[in-house]
């Protein structure tokens, strides 16, 4: 099996904490539904800056907001994790295989 990274872009903030708990609520059960598949279940990241050759500078609409790692056979099986989670309905996700590094 292969380790695939699912990450959570731009997805703002809930209206209100029902909602947000609703949210956080549906995802669970999302992760829960992938079983043992589930790595790393969600790390969230906080607001940060850009870095590039120019400097440090503000992060565009497009941020990274947090990550889950999971396994699968292979990337089409991911991509079939990531099109059932409903992160979807105020984000956007990438998805991308973890790779290893050889000494």
């Amino acid at each position: 099996m292969r380790k695939y990274l699912i990450a959570y872009r731009d997805g703002g903030k809930s209206e209100t904490p029902q909602r947000g708990a609703e949210q956080m609520a549906r995802w669970q059960t999302w992760i829960a539904s992938l079983g043992d598949a589930v790595i790393n279940p969600g790390t969230p990241l906080g607001r940060g800056k850009q870095v590039s050759s120019d400097g440090v500078s503000e992060r565009g609409a497009d941020f990274l907001t947090g990550f889950s790692i999971v396994t699968a056979d292979s990337l089409e099986t991911a991509l079939e994790f990531a099109r059932r989670c409903p992160y979807l309905d105020y984000g956007t996700l990438e998805v991308a295989e973890v790779m290893e590094m050889k000494k």
